[in-house]
């Protein structure tokens, strides 16, 4: 078969020294897998990858002495190679590529940046290129299928397993029902009239085939359902596996106190689902919220956080100086304190016909999972806050155009400087302020739908995918009652339950802490608290200034004496 359908890393610099050191480093490390072009022009690049029918993983661009123009001439071969990663090439010490490669970084030019090997087996470099290649295949699937799912592409249902699938770094297959991949998959199952979608489980040595499986039956298949001990007393019960959660769960846990984290979906709440991060500190080239949350779950883990996976939140009781967290399965957890972690989901747009199609080109998030499905459409995605410009840049890779519809009249007031700037360099990519989306029309997948503009009240069709991103609403259902809630439904906590109208309120003699709502040994995290910052760092500090208050409550006479 040769070449055909593989991808190549390929190399572009008219410096003949490091084009044969990269060359040949990528060529001994990675070459049985990867075909490795290297040329000094444009067109010859194009012409060796065109003979060999290659795709490009990586395109690593020279910008230097020899290369004035690398940037620019980085970013054309970029436009031809969808999907590809564009790496700026630079020597070590050729400092005055620093400045231009941030701001091509920051604009969204490029990719990532790397200093050329100066040695053999250097090993900085291979550790940058295996991160490349990691998050390459990531976007672009392929590899070992732990989990194999047949269905209908736009169905909800298959949508959902497969974005929290991808969520939970769990490597998974998809394969479109109907195809002739997927009814031969069906025959050597001996699946004649199946339910679907249809799970295989391969990482399992009796691979279990299931058949349209609730959350709670996928569990059982992955032998998570392992119930907690009905007498087990937790130092720290955490609902909810976000930022703020992890962020708490790793604190607490390594600071030895018994820790238990109830998620009833992915780990890594809204913040995983975002493409990729730029302003988390320690990150400067930016990394995924999934990288970034699932390694802070491996952490928690790894101190002897214990996790309660597809269990829900339903009820939270308190008495005897404990808290009882009811789960949906029907069981109980209890922690001699506890942290709301809950967070939020996304706000919905209210508008019934779209409601119907959510999964078949409407969806709420990133949905990352969907996003190479995008090739060849226009892409529509609403909102005007971080969530929204970080999908709108990741979803520009794979669309032909994406629009970003903003209700107000800026992004400056909501969105961070670095996207607004990427946002208007990326030629795919345009913004209309003032326009809400009304309606919409559609029987198996969204056909069109209608946006107004909120200054003259003109209508337009318009056809394309719509990617919701317009807000949260904080995850507090299961508390009404029993905590303190304001108007938008988040846990009232601190200096604001001193108010004469918080109801139920603040019952001990002490004022209350910054993160305390409204019961003693209870703390809220993340964005399910009002006044929260609704930020990656500010949500894992939280977490961490949660476990002070919890040491401090387990710490009270009244508590240490039981």
């Amino acid at each position: 078969m040769g070449d055909r359908g593989r991808a190549a890393l390929a190399v572009l610099t008219r410096d003949e020294g490091v084009r044969a050191a990269v060359t040949q480093e990528l060529e001994r490390r990675y070459g049985r897998d990867f075909p490795v072009v290297a040329a000094a022009d444009p067109q010859d690049l194009r012409d060796a990858l065109e003979r060999r029918d290659l795709a490009v993983a990586v395109l690593f661009g020279g910008l230097g002495e020899a290369d004035p123009d690398g940037l620019a001439v980085l970013r054309e071969m970029r436009s031809g190679y969808r999907g590809a990663l564009a790496v700026a090439l630079a020597r070590w010490g050729a400092w005055e590529t620093t400045r231009p490669i941030f701001e091509a970084l920051t604009l969204g030019q490029i990719d990532r940046w790397l200093t050329a090997p100066e040695e053999n087996g250097d090993p900085e470099f291979h550790r940058a290129v295996t991160e490349f290649l990691s998050e390459w295949e990531s976007r672009e699937g392929g590899g070992f299928e732990a989990i194999r799912i047949i269905g209908d592409r736009w169905s909800a249902r298959t949508q959902f397993l497969r974005d929290n699938f991808t969520r939970n770094r769990i490597p998974i297959g998809f394969y479109d029902a109907g195809t002739p991949e997927a009814e031969a998959m069906m025959v050597g199952l001996d699946l004649r009239e199946p339910r679907l979608p249809v799970l295989v489980l391969r990482f399992r040595p009796e691979r279990p085939v299931l058949q349209n499986p609730t959350d709670l039956e996928i569990a059982g298949a992955f032998g998570l359902l392992t119930a907690p001990d009905p007498d087990a007393v937790f130092d720290v019960v955490i609902v909810g596996a976000g930022p703020a959660g992890l962020g708490a769960a790793v604190y607490a846990a390594s600071e030895g106190l018994s820790t238990l984290v109830v998620e009833p979906e992915a780990v890594g709440g809204q913040a995983g689902t975002s493409s990729l991060i730029r302003n988390y500190a320690g990150f400067p080239m930016g990394v995924s919220g999934n990288r970034l949350t699932f390694s802070a779950f491996q952490q928690a883990w790894a101190f002897g956080s214990t996790f309660l996976f597809v269990r829900a939140a339903t009820a939270l009781t308190t008495g005897d100086g404990l808290h009882r967290v009811a789960l949906n399965d029907g069981s109980t957890v209890t922690g001699r304190t506890v942290v709301v972690a809950t967070g939020a989901s996304w706000r919905r747009l209210g508008v019934p016909p779209l409601e119907e199609l959510v999964g078949r080109g409407v969806f709420y998030g990133a949905a990352v999972s969907e996003a190479p499905a995008m090739r060849g459409r226009h892409v529509f995605v609403v909102g005007g806050a971080n969530s929204a410009g970080q999908a709108a840049v990741y979803l520009s890779r794979y669309a032909d155009r994406v629009t970003l519809l903003v209700r107000r009249g800026t992004l400056t007031a909501s969105m961070s400087d670095y996207l607004v700037r990427e946002l208007e360099a990326l030629p795919n990519v345009d913004v209309r302020f003032r326009v809400q989306v009304v309606d919409g029309r559609g029987s198996e997948f969204l056909e069109s739908f209608t946006l107004r503009d909120l200054d003259t009240g003109a209508e337009e069709e318009q056809e394309g995918v719509l990617f919701a991103l317009i807000g949260s609403e904080p995850r507090t259902d299961w508390l009404g009652g029993t905590l303190a809630l304001d108007r938008g439904g988040s846990l009232v906590t601190g200096a604001a339950l001193m108010g004469d109208d918080v109801a139920p309120a603040w019952p001990s003699g002490r004022a209350p802490a910054l993160l305390e709502p409204s019961t003693p040994g209870v703390v809220a995290v993340g964005d399910v608290r009002a006044g929260s910052v609704k930020r990656v760092a500010s949500a894992v500090g939280e977490g961490a200034l949660a476990v002070t208050l919890v040491h401090a409550h387990l710490a009270s006479p009244a508590v240490a004496s039981r």
